[in-house]
C-alpha cells in the first residue's frame, strides 16, 4: 500500500462514468482503490454522449474528456470512433505532467497509442484485456487481413506493457497466443456492489419478463433467446423479455421479435447502472449468451445479476462452471432453441427463495467485487510485489 503514496497514475480509456458499462464501473472503482492508497489519480476519456446525466465531481480523480466520434447508437466503436480518441489521447498524455504508470483500456489501437506516448515519456503502461479482438473481429466476419491487422495491434500493445491485465484465465490464455513473450495478469472483472445488491428498489411488473442487459453484437448470438421464444409462449403466454442496450445484432433482434413473438418483447436503450439494477431485481432471470465454436468470453452481466440475487439462464458452450457450480445460480442451455426455450421455462416457473437470493448476492460480492479486481491491480503496479503464482503467466510456463 505505501508503494502507491504521491505516485501519479493515469487511467486512458474511452468510455468512463457517468457513460454506463462494466468499464466505467470497473474503472471508477479502481480510481478510488488508487486515491485511498495515497496515488493521484488522472482519468484521459472521452466526453460522454448526449443526454448523458453529468458526473459529479470527485476527490478520488481528475477527470480529463475530450470530444469524440461516436456511431448512431452512442457509442465509440468503429474504426474512426477510435482514431478519433486514440489520436487526441496520446498527444494529451504525451503533453501532461509525468506519471509513474499508465493503466490503459481497450481497442487495442489505443494501446498501439499509449505504448508510443509511454516509450516517449519513459513511463511503463499496464495494459487491461477484457478479451481478445482479433478473436472477435473474425467471428464477426471481418476480412482476414483486417483480423490481422488488429492481432498485429494487440501483439504491440501486448509486448510493451509491463503487464497485460486479463480478465480471466481464458483470455490470459488466448492473449499468451498472441504474444507468447506477453507477462499476463488474471485480474477479473467484477461488478459494482453499492448498485448490483439484493436490497433495492425493483420494477415491479404484471407480466413476468426475463432481461437481457448490455451488448448484443454478432458475438454474443443473444438473437437465439427470441427464436426460443414461441415454444415460451405456449406454456407461459404473459412472459416477455427485455432487452436493454444496443448492439450490432440489435435491428436482427428486433426484426425476428416481430416476426416470431409480436408484443412480448421490449426494446429499450442503454440506461445507468442504478436503472438496470432497478431492472434486474425484477425480473424472473437475466439472459446471457455467447455463440459456440467461436468467441469464448464470461459475460460480465452475469456478476451482476448474481449480485442482485438473480439466477441466471447461459445459452452457449463453455459456461463457467464455478459460477454456475452454486446454488442457485441459474440453468445453462446448449445452444439451440429448444434447450434455451427449456432453461427459461424453468427459470420463469422458479419461485424466488429469499435465503438462495441472498447466499447468491453474498458469493458474488466475496469473490466478484469491483473493489476485490482493484485490489489485484493495485498489487500488480507495486513495483516490489512478487508474482502470485495462480495469477502471474508468462512465455516460461
Amino acid at each position: 500500500m505505501d508503494s502507491l503514496i504521491g505516485r501519479r497514475i493515469a487511467l486512458v480509456s474511452r468510455i468512463f462514468t457517468p457513460e454506463p458499462g462494466a468499464a466505467s464501473l470497473r474503472l471508477r472503482a479502481l480510481a478510488r482503490r488508487l486515491h485511498d492508497g495515497g496515488a493521484n489519480v488522472a482519468v484521459f476519456t472521452s466526453a460522454p454522449p448526449r443526454g448523458t446525466p453529468s458526473a459529479e465531481p470527485s476527490e478520488h480523480y481528475s477527470v480529463s474528456r475530450a470530444p469524440v466520434l461516436r456511431d448512431r447508437a452512442g457509442y465509440v466503436r468503429g474504426y474512426l470512433q477510435y482514431l478519433s480518441f486514440d489520436v487526441p489521447a496520446f498527444f494529451r498524455v504525451l503533453f501532461a505532467r509525468r506519471f509513474d504508470a499508465l493503466i490503459v483500456e481497450p481497442p487495442p489501437t489505443t494501446g498501439v497509442m499509449m505504448r508510443v506516448a509511454a516509450w516517449a515519456r519513459r513511463t511503463p503502461y499496464h495494459f487491461y484485456a477484457a478479451d481478445v479482438w482479433s478473436e472477435a473481429a473474425a467471428v464477426a466476419g471481418a476480412p482476414a487481413f483486417v483480423v490481422r491487422v488488429v492481432r498485429s495491434f494487440e501483439r504491440f500493445a501486448y509486448v510493451g506493457a509491463r503487464s497485460v491485465l486479463a480478465v480471466s484465465e481464458s483470455v490470459a490464455e488466448r492473449v499468451l497466443a498472441v504474444c507468447e513473450t506477453a507477462t499476463v495478469t488474471v485480474v477479473g472483472n467484477g461488478f459494482d456492489t453499492e448498485v448490483f445488491r439484493p436490497d433495492g428498489t425493483m420494477i415491479v411488473s404484471e407480466r413476468p419478463y426475463l432481461l437481457y442487459a448490455g451488448t448484443a453484437s454478432e458475438v454474443h448470438g443473444a438473437i437465439i433467446f427470441i427464436q426460443a421464444l414461441p415454444l415460451v409462449l405456449s406454456e407461459v403466454p404473459d412472459a416477455r423479455i427485455v432487452f436493454i442496450g444496443q448492439g450490432s445484432e440489435r435491428d436482427a433482434i428486433s426484426e425476428a421479435a416481430e416476426a416470431l413473438a409480436p408484443g412480448a418483447v421490449e426494446f429499450m436503450s442503454r440506461m445507468s447502472a442504478e436503472e438496470t439494477a432497478m431492472w434486474i431485481r425484477g425480473a424472473r432471470a437475466t439472459l446471457a449468451s455467447m455463440l459456440p465454436h467461436g468467441y469464448d468470453a464470461f459475460p460480465t452481466k452475469m456478476y451482476a445479476s448474481a449480485g442482485c440475487g438473480v439466477p441466471v439462464v447461459y445459452a452457449g458452450d463453455n459456461a463457467d462452471q464455478e459460477f454456475f457450480d452454486q446454488p442457485g445460480s441459474g440453468w445453462t442451455a446448449d445452444y439451440e432453441p429448444a434447450a434455451v426455450a427449456n432453461a427459461m421455462l424453468e427459470a420463469l416457473r422458479h419461485e424466488r427463495d429469499e435465503q438462495e437470493t441472498r447466499q447468491r448476492a453474498e458469493w458474488a460480492e466475496a469473490n466478484w467485487s469491483l473493489r476485490a479486481v482493484a485490489d489485484r491491480i493495485v498489487d500488480r503496479l507495486n513495483p516490489e510485489a512478487k508474482p502470485h503464482p495462480s495469477r502471474e503467466r508468462d512465455a516460461t510456463e
